[in-house]
């Protein structure tokens, strides 16, 4: 895994994310537990599991998702278990030819020089991994034996294949690759070619890309239909504005992916102070294929009302350099504050749009300063007389 040290300050490293701005400070009060925590992590408990075969029907993807520990001691249980129960069939074939009686020292054995179940385990060893040191050997006496070393090797290969291909699975899994993908810590809302706008910014620490990148968001939040159903976990999508225009986004520096609200979306009718008294989560998901080895990876992170900083926007972080792009990471998730309404969408849509916003305030500003000059004229002329 590529070292974050020598790219961001560790005052900006948190999990995957890339920063440490302060937080505003609000009146503290529980909250409801987050659907997906800030590194991806679902926090979500599967309980009551009554259908436990369902997960030994695809063995290969248990043991992939098992913990390395478990992982560790089922590959050598798997081998050991192998090696004793040939060695018990080896030491059977060798007891009921007799060769392991000492009177028959002429006759030729099923396999030389076993004469305990030791030598039997030994020799089971042997077969299964390829391993010949000389002293034991199979011979033309007994056909029982020679279908016993067919057996063991094609047993032996196939453990190998699943053991082999599964720890190779979890050490190329492509959540690693996930953890040099990295999101700002926090959201913002401002106003953007005329329009309020929820935006985040993400990055690639790799310089290795991510083909057919794509970024999905979605809220989280507690709903009702319209029959009185109450759904602790309604999930609305929330349509993207891509910054290049297309499906795919191209991260080869670090993107700040937008969201319009507008009437379509689930954030139109919220505004500055809904933040600190509504229970809503937008979960972003990035999703492509890893270039070095084709594996599909996805990233995962969530921002709370708490994490959504109204108002503000983030600061450029790519500056030409030598002939070259340069990005510093210590600003990505830098903020700076902007004048936003405070009002929401729905109420801005009401008032005529921002831009009509603009020019009413323009037009008090230019009233306000025209009684100032007035009143000044005033108490000019009646100091003169």
């Amino acid at each position: 895994m590529l070292s974050r040290k020598g790219l961001i300050p560790e005052d900006y490293v948190v999990t995957r994310l890339a920063e440490d701005v302060l937080q505003p400070k609000f009146k503290a009060k529980q909250r409801k537990a987050r659907f997906v925590a800030k590194n991806g992590a679902c926090n979500v408990a599967h309980t009551n599991i009554r259908e436990q075969g369902r997960f030994l029907q695809d063995v290969f993807t248990t043991l992939v998702d098992l913990k390395w520990l478990h992982t560790l001691f089922i590959f050598t249980m798997s081998f050991l278990c192998s090696w004793l129960l040939f060695a018990m069939i080896w030491w059977l074939i060798a007891f009921a030819h007799g060769d392991l009686d000492a009177g028959r020292a002429d006759a030729v054995p099923c396999v030389t020089d076993i004469h305990s179940f030791s030598s039997a385990f030994l020799f089971s060893i042997e077969v299964q991994v390829t391993i010949g040191f000389g002293g034991r050997m199979i011979t033309e006496e007994c056909p029982s034996a020679v279908l016993t070393l067919i057996v063991q090797n094609i047993v032996g290969l196939v453990i190998n294949a699943i053991m082999l291909g599964c720890i190779f699975m979890k050490t190329a899994q492509a959540n690693r690759r996930a953890e040099t993908l990295i999101f700002s810590k926090h959201a913002v809302i401002a106003a953007r070619n005329g329009h309020l706008c929820f935006m985040f910014r993400l990055g690639d620490l790799r310089k290795s890309m991510i083909i057919s990148a794509t970024v999905r968001m979605q809220l989280v939040r507690r709903g009702t239909t319209d029959e009185g159903e109450v759904l602790p976990l309604e999930q609305v999508d929330v349509q993207t504005d891509n910054p290049v225009g297309t499906n795919a986004i191209f991260l080869v520096s670090p993107l700040i992916i937008s969201h319009v609200i507008d009437r379509s979306s689930p954030l139109y009718d919220v505004c500055a102070a809904d933040l600190q008294r509504q229970d809503l989560e937008v979960i972003v998901v990035l999703e492509g294929v890893v270039e070095t080895t084709g594996i599909t990876t996805q990233a995962r992170t969530s921002y709370i009302c708490d994490e959504i900083l109204w108002g503000q926007r983030f600061v450029p972080t790519v500056s030409e350099e030598d002939g070259m792009y340069a990005v510093d990471y210590s600003k990505f998730g830098n903020t700076v504050r902007v004048p936003t309404p405070t009002c929401s969408a729905k109420q801005l849509d009401e008032q005529g749009g921002l831009a009509r916003l603009k020019l009413r305030e323009a037009v008090a500003a230019a009233g306000r300063s025209s009684v100032r000059r007035r009143v000044k004229k005033q108490q000019s002329t009646s100091q003169e007389e």
